[in-house]
This record gives structure tokens, sequence and C-alpha cells, in this order.
């Protein structure tokens, strides 16, 4: 039994004694090292080469290496009867809450404003509201964005988020489904996207969405890259109606030098770093699924290929 691995970050020796500890007998294959093919039964990876996984005739299972599972769906030639799950951690929460909780208080406390001001070596005072007159939505309310809305409540946020199905949490706003969405952005004056990324939500983010959020609004993309686009983002900073942008993730990532993100007076840019899975967690995850799909059963965070998280 073999189980072939890809990540962008080279840790080999490190994942192949973690595996082999909590699956004695496992062989750790790395891409592109595949050996016979019909060896391999399981991948561990986050943006696997197109096609490697789709000629693995004796695959049972494929792990992501994080929370999303966009990177394995994107690939035509993945085979679909093969289940997926992905990360669903509390330590991969809580270091999104983290974010989202620190670009929040950046926007709400006017730091992009500071920042241009202390450039220009001019000093103006702006005075936020109190955190509870802040309105905060959260556009996806799935572990991280549940996590993420719950830190910013106990900060005192006036806090909305939505989603597509009906959720509650205590003390939290929701709104759910296409008929709720409008309603959702009306009242967000800052907004953080945490949504999956599927066909309904790419490009999500843009010129119409931006229009139906209140004039000044803030925008925080830690999402997924392809939910944004770019340009309509840039047209509405331009414009005034949105204030300013924290955008953590890209659709070409390392963020091309010749983008204009870079130097837009009012972007801030962070370099996919909002939150990356525990190494020791993923492999206690991936070893206990291995264990369940040996027995035929379903995987621990499977995902639902029809929703397609």
């Amino acid at each position: 039994m073999a189980l072939l691995f890809h990540s962008k970050i080279k840790r080999n020796d490190w994942w192949r004694e973690e595996l082999s500890k909590k699956v004695p007998g496992l062989e750790v294959r790395f891409y592109p090292d595949i050996g016979n093919p019909d060896d391999i039964e399981f991948a561990l990876c986050f943006a696997m080469p197109h096609g490697v996984l789709g000629k693995l005739k004796n695959l049972k299972a494929v792990f992501s290496l994080g929370a999303g599972v966009d990177h394995i769906f994107e690939d035509p030639d993945y085979p679909r009867h093969v289940p997926i799950a992905r990360v669903v951690d509390p330590e991969l929460t809580d270091r999104m809450s983290e974010y989202v909780l620190q670009h929040v208080l950046n926007h709400h406390r006017y730091q992009h404003l500071y920042d241009e001001q202390q450039r220009k070596h001019f000093w103006k005072e702006k005075h936020a509201p109190a955190a509870r007159n802040r309105k905060v939505g959260i556009l996806g309310l799935g572990a991280l964005g549940t996590g993420s809305a719950e830190t910013l409540k106990k900060m005192n946020f006036d806090v909305a988020g939505w989603s597509r199905s009906p959720k509650s949490i205590d003390g939290v706003t929701t709104f759910h489904g296409p008929e709720q969405l409008d309603a959702f952005l009306a009242r967000t004056e800052i907004l953080v996207c945490l949504l999956p990324l599927t066909d309904e939500t790419t490009g999500i983010l843009n010129k119409d969405l931006f229009q139906k959020l209140p004039e000044g609004a803030a925008l925080i993309n830690p999402g997924r890259g392809p939910h944004l686009n770019e340009q309509e983002l840039i047209d509405a900073l331009d414009s005034g109606h949105l204030s300013a942008a924290t955008l953590d993730v890209f659709h070409t990532e390392p963020l091309p030098e010749e983008n204009p993100l870079w130097s837009h007076p009012r972007v801030r840019v962070t370099p996919h770093v909002a939150s990356i899975a525990s190494p020791g967690r993923v492999t206690e995850l991936a070893a206990k699924n291995i264990e369940l799909a040996r027995a035929g059963k379903p995987l621990l965070n499977q995902v639902d290929p029809d929703k397609g998280y």
C-alpha cells in the first residue's frame, strides 16, 4: 500500500516519518516519484498537477492538505467516484479567526488611512465608532466562517453571516440563500469572504456585489483568489465606493510583480498566510481516514461532490 504526497512546501522527510508512525507499513511516495502507479491507494495533496490522480486506477481516497478542495475538483481528469476529505480542525479555525480579527480591527480603526497619512507626514484624526456599532459581515458560515464570526462577536462587533443554507450562531444575525444576500450586503460595513470555491461562488466579489455594500465599506478576502474580480475591486476602490481591501489569496500565486494590487494605496497584500493546517493534525486525520477507507466507511470531513465542499 502506498500514499502519494504533493505540497508546495518541501518537508518530505518529516511527512514520511510522521505518516509512517501513524500508519505502520505505509509507503509514502513524493510526486513526481510515483513509481508503479498501481501501488497507490491514497493521495495527500495540495494542487496536485492535473491528470496525475486520474492515472491511479487503485486510488481509494484523496485527502486535501487544507480546508479547500477546489484544487482537486479543478482537475478535469479527477476520478469522480473517489471520495475526498478536507481538513476541519480547531487550530486551523483559530488561525483564520486571528487573521480575520486582525484585519477587521485594521479596517475598523482606519489603519489604511493612517498608513497613507504617515507616508505623507500628515496628521489628522478619524475616530472609529464603538465595535458594537460596526457592522461586520461574513460570507460563508462553514467551520472557518463560524469561528471568525464567534471571535468577532466576543469583541462586541455587530456580526452577521450569510450562507447557502440556514445556519444558527448565538449572537450572530444570519442570512441564507440568494434571496437574502442583498439584505446581508446592505448592512455590511466590513465584508469578510470565507466561502468555498464552487462554480456558483467563482467571481462573486465583483462590481454588482460591491455596489450593494454601503459606500465606504471594506473588503477582506482570505477565502480563494478566484472569488475576486481584481479589476472591478480596483475600480470600486478608485471610485471611493469601497474604502480599502485586505487580500490574502489571488488568481495567480505568487502575485506577479506587475500586478497593480501590489502598489494600490488602499490594498494590503498578505502572501496566502491567513491559516495553514497543522501538519501533525493533518497526519492524524489522514491516518484515521485510511482506516475508514480500508473498512469501506465514509471519511471524516468527507466532501459532497455536488456541493463542492
